[in-house]
């Protein structure tokens, strides 16, 4: 028996220095500049995107792996990856068939502009020729290869976006059999949203969400269906935010800050996962207590008949409803109220951030101020608020018609006479 085991120890220790050696012989042919020079090439012609390569090894410890290091691909700015490391799935490794068990990132910058640069460079070579379709991926006799990861972890990847502005994140990604999210977790460690964190779990069809934010929390439950057409998928789910710092949610701008309270239902339609941010529509609920909304005085833009700008508005409450697809959001239903103050409206904000739409405002105390018009434009970080056309002309003929009341007071007269005159001077 001793000597049985002796012989499976030393066939064990022989197996494993079989193994250090192909490593080390691995390693050194990886190191070569003609490997890297070809990796190069077949990258760059797939990406269709230069790419450029550090070091390129193969790891024993803690996990066999193959890796490279100071990835760059040479867009405008570059996206950079300090280290990719790929362990495969060693059993249908054995079968012929190559599956990636674990990605890891680490310490990337991921801009936005070459993010896209990327997909419309693909985009375009990917294209049907004149001369027939697209080639299609080649199979191997010995088995296939699958480059989607069962799992995925990233270390210090940090998203750039078209402004400039970075958010770094830790995050894991896992996936089941049927290639569906069975788990995911993330942090935002540095840049906008910092401090934010959440989960998700599979549990049969559905994914509970919880995710934690600007000192309260959002939870809810999405569910994957089949659709009514063959080949599409239907996602819907509800979420429902408790006590969340509004401007946790519009930094870095924070043109409104409150507690937010809201109740968000979610649906899309879709054959390929890539199409769910356009298809995506959202309708939430929402109300936010003690609201500060920054850069506009609705007060002051109505006793100035729309000419004053900047300063902040205090509301004890600011209700509505929002709805979204893609980056479009339109708010609607609007009604905020803060003592003399009462306000009404709809806004959309388009995908640049522009702003546009009417709110009507109301001021009691004497002022006679009561359903002034205004114009909601500018942008999510520099709103502005003016007159609509139709109510700057009948300003100051309803000066004259209400005596007394002020300039606010006939601009609300005046919208009433600019309704009917907007036809000859144009404009809403």
């Amino acid at each position: 028996m001793v000597r049985i085991v002796k012989w499976v120890a030393a066939a064990a220790a022989l197996g494993a220095l079989v193994l250090i050696g192909v490593a080390m012989a691995l390693q050194q042919w990886l190191r070569t500049d003609g490997f890297r020079a070809r990796v190069e090439a077949q990258a760059s012609a797939a990406l269709g995107v230069p790419l450029k390569l550090g070091r390129l090894s193969v790891d024993l410890w803690p996990l066999p792996a193959v890796a490279a290091e100071d990835v760059r691909l040479l867009t405008r700015p570059p996206l950079t990856v300090g280290r990719i490391e790929a362990r495969p799935s060693w059993l249908p490794l054995v079968g012929g068939r190559l599956e990636i068990a674990t990605l890891i990132v680490r310490k990337a910058a991921l801009p936005e502009t070459a993010i896209a640069f990327v997909g419309a460079a693909m985009q375009k070579k990917d294209k049907p020729s004149a001369r027939g379709s697209p080639k299609q991926p080649e199979k191997t006799e010995s088995g296939s290869t699958s480059l989607i990861p069962r799992r995925a972890v990233l270390d210090q990847v940090t998203w750039i976006d078209a402004k400039g502005t970075r958010m770094t994140v830790n995050a894991e990604v896992g996936l089941d059999d049927d290639g569906l999210l069975d788990e995911a977790s993330f942090e935002i460690v540095q840049g906008r949203f910092v401090g934010t964190k959440g989960a998700i779990e599979r549990k049969g069809s559905q994914w509970p969400i919880r995710v934690d934010i600007g000192g309260g929390h959002i939870t809810g439950n999405v569910q994957l269906q089949g659709g009514k057409t063959p080949g599409v998928q239907l996602l819907v789910g509800q979420l429902s935010t408790e006590k969340v710092e509004i401007s946790a949610l519009t930094a870095p701008g924070k043109p409104l800050t409150g507690k937010l309270q809201a109740l968000t239902t979610l649906r899309a339609e879709f054959r390929d996962a890539g199409q769910l941010a356009d298809v995506l529509k959202t309708e939430t609920r929402f109300t936010v207590r003690n609201a500060v909304l920054q850069n506009i005085d609705l007060q002051k833009a109505v006793q100035t008949v729309g000419l004053s700008r900047g300063g902040t508005t205090q509301l004890d409450v600011l209700a509505g409803t929002v709805n979204t697809q893609g980056k479009t959001v339109h708010l609607t239903n609007l009604v905020a109220t803060s003592g003399m103050l009462s306000a009404n409206g709809s806004v959309s904000i388009a995908a640049n951030k522009a702003l546009s739409g009417r709110v009507v405002v109301d001021l009691s105390g004497g002022t006679g101020a009561m359903g002034v018009p205004l114009v909601v434009g500018g942008t999510t970080d520099d709103p502005s608020v003016t007159l609509t056309r139709g109510a700057m002309v009948g300003a100051a003929l309803g000066t004259l018609i209400v005596p007394g009341a002020g300039t606010a007071a006939g601009a609300s007269a005046g919208d009433r006479i600019g309704d009917s005159l907007k036809g000859l001077f144009g404009g809403k």
